[in-house]
């Protein structure tokens, strides 16, 4: 299938076939896809929670200011960042590179040591920005992996951040959720299915030199 044609096929559905869910298949390579996404530095600092229980997601109506989709979709993904970022997680990744490519300390210590100053020259603030960016990244990348795959998706900021922290017990993951993406497969009777696209014309969005 032409990507863009596939992309064509995409939009934020606002309704799902409750009777349609995904397969494991398909599951598996949203989570191979998220996995993949590009990172700064490759330290993803960024989780993926996946939840495809009905009660828990009743639970989390409310702090999505009822948007239905997290209920009727067949999984909602929710894209979460570190609470803070620490040594270990550097040491974690030079580890897996030294590991998975053989590569020397001799050749990976500065880097290593850099990385490690430039994190902690940040506040815990200014990581979790950070951290956000990269989410915003991995966002796009499962959006764009769903419209291949034709999985309907709905991205989504309007939740309230603290609650679902609260009810999901992020914080004893030292998670917090940034963005949600219910996904799944579009109801017949979505009626935003069949809108046209809304764009500007290239000449206007696109500038060469």
């Amino acid at each position: 299938m032409d990507i863009i044609e596939s992309l064509q096929w995409r939009y934020a559905t606002k309704k799902f076939d409750r009777n349609k869910n995904l397969t494991d298949e398909k599951l598996q390579t949203l989570k191979q896809a998220f996995n993949l996404t590009a990172t700064s530095f490759g330290l993803q600092t960024i989780s993926l929670l996946i939840i495809e229980n009905e009660t828990l997601r009743n639970e989390l109506l409310p702090a999505a200011y009822n948007q239905k989709q997290i209920v009727e979709a067949s999984h909602l993904l929710i894209l979460c960042i570190k609470d803070h970022i620490n040594t270990n997680d550097v040491d974690e990744l030079f580890d897996n590179v030294s590991y998975l490519r053989n590569t020397p300390e001799t050749i990976l210590e500065p880097y290593r040591n850099d990385l490690k100053s430039m994190m902690q020259k940040m506040t815990q603030e200014q990581q979790q920005e950070w951290s956000i960016k990269q989410a915003y990244i991995a966002l796009g990348n499962l959006m764009t992996v769903c419209a291949v795959e034709r999985i309907d998706s709905c991205p989504m900021e309007g939740f309230d951040r603290a609650q679902y922290d609260n009810i999901l017990k992020l914080h004893e993951k030292e998670l917090k959720s940034v963005l949600l993406l219910p996904v799944g497969y579009r109801a017949e009777d979505d009626m935003f299915a069949n809108f046209k696209k809304v764009r500007k014309a290239l000449k206007y969005s696109i500038i060469e030199m």
